[in-house]
């Protein structure tokens, strides 16, 4: 760690190993030869080591269990619309697919909707559609799913909803069949 002593403005560099554990360091400045004490504080997102890596957090990991309850008898595509999910922001930007399905797993691997981001998790979120309603869960994500800019465990998607996960920003459209 670098720092400056507090009356002369000298710079030093300090050991980071001798500082792990310490709230408070002081050292002698070499060119003053007075004491100054710093304050060593840890900033809430500072990366955190563990080692050795846990088995879940592996990119050859192999618990991809998916356990989710039966669909509800509820669920069905509607019949005037076409469910077209749109990637507005992120590194699929552009793409768009519509519903097969009135039930879809959204993630990075093994999912029905598989989006190429770093950020979202093999079994992201899950949309379920009840006709022109969508429900979006949240499927106990690394990263999250934001729904308004807030983290959301479930939220209700109307035509135009957006949503994020990851780097990846969400549209879902309802657009009207071609007759």
């Amino acid at each position: 760690m670098q720092t400056a002593c507090v009356h002369c403005g000298q710079q030093h560099l300090l050991d980071d190993a001798a500082l792990t554990g310490h709230s408070r360091v002081q050292f002698r400045c070499s060119k003053c030869s007075l004491i100054s004490v710093i304050e060593l504080k840890k900033s809430p997102d500072a990366t955190m080591i563990i080692s050795p890596m846990p088995s879940f957090a592996r990119a050859e990991a192999t618990s991809s269990s998916l356990n989710l309850p039966p669909p509800d008898p509820g669920l069905r595509l509607p019949e005037k619309f076409n469910v077209v999910l749109t990637v507005m922001g992120g590194p699929a930007k552009g793409s768009a697919q519509t519903l097969n399905q009135p039930r879809v797993v959204i993630g990075r691997a093994d999912a029905d909707i598989v989006l190429n981001d770093p950020e979202i998790s093999r079994h992201h979120c899950l949309l379920e559609v009840r006709d022109t309603a969508v429900n979006l869960k949240d499927l106990e994500s690394t990263n999250g799913t934001f729904f308004d800019e807030e983290k959301v465990r479930a939220a209700f998607l109307q035509n135009d909803s957006e949503f994020r996960i990851g780097n990846t920003l969400l549209r879902l459209n309802l657009v009207p069949k071609a007759k």
